[in-house]
């Protein structure tokens, strides 16, 4: 039996955007004499949709959309699609749907499967939408008994797939698993874990793309009834590939660094952020500092190094080291480099507000009004450049600095996009480091210098980065804050949208009150 793994990239709401895209793989299936043809979990209407899936004319013209995908199929192979249809049943506010994988066949669809196990953890708020569907079971597919799940229901250990069990027992030779599983380290390993204890072949696939913050790697595969992998598809890039059940041979899996992971992830991050809104160019401030290095190396791949600008705004504090390793910089990554210096608007700033930043009473609240105005009149340059220009300014905060809300409101944590705000900040030096092995173009002040705001005269960041991210991680991870992260709370309300690549990000995965106690 050959099966065709075909991990597309789809968009939200494009839905006839997103039928070309389950046209085109099912059409280079039947080239590929592929007996069937398995796309991701969601592909019509893209995933996820969440509350577009509260109005009644999206939900009708996914159906449409599906039935279209049939027509224009139907001299094709058989192909398994994720889409919506209607339970049947609604109740107040909720619009009763099923999740479902649909078998396309002879220009017809048929319900296959309905996701049964809805995710209500982290970012996944499937029940909002989704009822449980019912018990399903296998159908016939060239000569084959095919059993077919829907992501999660592949991952509950609860789930009747055993041998012996409801599915197998059912006479199921083979398992589909449709699947939109975004990235975070060691996701590889727990799809495969899951895959391997069903005794039987397994063939699963994942979206392969972005949306807001979520990433979704592909990374998809098939394994054999021992568990061995057979065939296994690019990360974070869109692709197809037949496997022969009945001929395979066990592959090796690649080994990638956790480095090179977060890279890839992050640049198709922003690669299908812009790419998705529209968006053609980029800008951010190059500080000469570690983070909006990295940022700007990462916005150069995944947009290429005509769509960036970078812009150094030096000020009275600022080490002219750092504004030349900036544009040391820029110029290895062919990138768009501006100065502006900081120093007229700063010294009018002064005369303008007098005591409120000028105090002599040497308060704290003083000194943070002075080192603020700073920060603010920074990104009154930068958002004047995307004003003029047209694009998107990217945040370049991490998430050690996020949870200690070290950061400025409407200052240096504004920007639509935050491609960091999710990595700790030794973990932006890893990558940093990663990205020197492999290319060489950080200048050396860069890497060794100690982290710095340069808001005032000999300025060092006061923590210990080393001991103080981890802690500050496993907190948000357990769902748990500290002072500091209550304190701060507010601040990350009014934060651009975060690349997720990890457990648990800042965003809509961490639903925290601003006012609590």
């Amino acid at each position: 039996m050959k099966i065709m793994l075909a991990q597309i990239n789809t968009t939200v709401g494009d839905l006839a955007g997103n039928v070309e895209r389950c046209l085109d793989a099912i059409i280079e299936g039947g080239r590929h004499d592929a007996s069937l043809v398995v796309l991701p979990e969601m592909a019509i209407p893209g995933y996820p949709p969440r509350d577009i899936l509260l109005d009644p004319s999206f939900v009708d013209a996914v159906g449409e959309a599906t039935h279209d995908l049939a027509r224009r199929a139907a001299d094709g192979p058989p192909a398994l699609v994720g889409t919506v249809v209607p339970s049947g049943t609604t109740t107040v506010n909720h619009p009763g749907l099923y999740n479902v994988a649909a078998l396309i066949q002879n220009g017809r669809t048929t319900t296959t499967a309905a996701k049964r196990l809805l995710p209500a953890y982290d970012v996944f708020l499937e029940p909002r939408w989704f009822v449980p569907g019912p018990a399903s079971h296998p159908v016939t597919i060239a000569g084959r008994q095919v059993g077919v799940l829907v992501c999660e229901d592949m991952w509950d250990e609860s789930y009747p797939v055993h041998p012996g069990t409801e599915l197998i027992a059912a006479g199921a030779e083979v398992l589909i698993a449709l699947a939109a599983v975004p990235y975070r380290p060691g996701v590889a390993a727990e799809r495969l874990y899951h895959a391997q204890r069903h005794g039987c072949p397994l063939v699963h696939v994942n979206l392969c793309g972005a949306t807001d913050e979520l990433i979704f790697d592909g990374s998809s595969f098939a394994v054999d009834g021992r568990g061995n992998i057979i065939a296994q598809l690019p990360s974070f890039e869109e692709a197809v590939q037949v496997v022969d059940l009945d001929t395979a041979s066990p592959i090796a899996a690649d080994a990638v660094s956790l480095e090179e992971e977060l890279y890839k992830a992050l640049t198709l991050g922003i690669r299908d952020f812009t790419r998705k809104n529209g968006i053609s160019r980029v800008f951010l401030g190059l500080s000469g500092g570690v983070d909006s290095t990295v940022v700007a190396v990462l916005a150069a791949e995944a947009l290429g190094p005509t769509n960036v600008t970078a812009i150094a705004i030096p000020s009275r504090y600022t080490d002219p080291r750092s504004t030349e390793s900036a544009q040391s910089l820029a110029r290895a990554l062919g990138i768009g480099f501006e100065v502006v210096e900081l120093e007229p608007l700063h010294s009018t700033a002064e005369s303008t507000l007098g005591e409120l930043l000028t105090a002599t009473d040497a308060s704290a609240a003083a000194g943070t009004a002075a080192e603020n105005i700073q920060a603010r009149l920074r990104m009154l340059i930068l958002m004047t450049f995307v004003n003029r220009y047209g694009g998107m300014l990217l945040n370049t905060s991490n998430k050690t600095e996020l949870a200690l809300g070290y950061g400025t409101l409407y200052g240096d944590l504004a920007g639509t996009l935050s491609p960091i705000g999710d990595l700790t900040k030794p973990q932006v030096h890893a990558l940093a480091r990663w990205i020197q092995a492999t290319r060489t173009i950080i200048p050396g002040f860069i890497l060794e210098r100690p982290p710095s705001a340069e808001l005032k005269p000999d300025q060092v960041d006061p923590f210990d980065y080393p001991k103080i991210a981890p802690a500050l991680d496993r907190l948000v991870r357990a769902n748990r804050s500290n002072a500091a992260l209550r304190r701060s709370e507010h601040k990350r309300r009014h934060h651009g949208i975060i690349l997720k690549v990890s457990e648990k990000a800042f965003g809509t995965g961490r639903l925290i009150p601003v006012t609590r106690r």
